[in-house]
């Protein structure tokens, strides 16, 4: 008799995009915009969620969802800035999916949101592959991680909409290279668009700021 195979992963990732499917459009029925963040544990998500609230709280209703494994530490620094939150706590997850983003998105409610941003694990291999219902995927590299990381997690890169190359402000105490990182990158992903920042500073924020503004005023 032969041996029956399971492709559990397949059955999985199939299941998740049927749900992340229905969340966008319901979503879009809505009217808010969702940006994935992905990244490395400590490469600034939080940090840079910080900076966009600052520049686009004024103008567009903000909600956002935070994922960690244990604790509720980035979603008080976010609930400071009296923005909606939601935390998830996975519980040794690496990743966020679409059926905990309708759980979180039915708690936080979206009809009156603008902007839903969701904060994802901080983990440079899963989150590339659960779709959340969202309309960009914007991954962050920081500067002190080397720009050798595309080669050695080529999914996160080439699923992206945008990388941004945060702590610039570093970039003299490291042998990181802007150029190489270029090419690499462009190579695995033409289309996607590159911002270096330092969500420290503030330097270049306006200009990824201002690339989401446009792709919300798209939808």
């Amino acid at each position: 008799m032969a041996v029956k195979t399971l492709n559990v992963n397949e059955d999985i990732l199939s299941a998740n995009d049927m749900l992340a499917d229905n969340l966008k459009a319901r979503f879009e029925a809505s009217g808010v915009f969702v940006m994935n963040l992905m990244s490395s544990p400590g490469a600034g998500k939080t940090s840079l969620i910080l900076r966009i609230i600052e520049s686009l709280a004024p103008k567009h209703k903000i909600g956002v969802i935070e994922g960690d494994i244990a604790s509720d530490v980035d979603a008080r620094k976010i609930q400071a800035t009296d923005v909606d939150v939601v935390q998830i706590n996975t519980r040794g997850a690496c990743h966020l999916d679409a059926n905990m983003i309708l759980s979180a998105s039915q708690s936080i409610g979206v009809e009156d949101k603008r902007l839903l941003i969701i904060e994802n694990v901080g983990n440079l291999v899963c989150p590339a592959e659960f779709r959340l219902g969202e309309n960009v995927k914007v991954m962050i590299l920081s500067i002190p991680e080397g720009h050798d990381k595309p080669l050695k997690y080529p999914l996160m890169f080439t699923e992206s909409n945008a990388l941004i190359l945060n702590k610039i402000d570093l970039l003299s105490h490291t042998d990181f290279d802007m150029e190489e990182l270029r090419k690499t990158v462009s190579a695995m992903n033409p289309s996607i668009r590159i911002f270096p920042l330092s969500a420290k500073t503030g330097e270049g924020m306006g200009d990824f700021t201002a690339w989401l503004e446009d792709k919300m005023g798209a939808k």
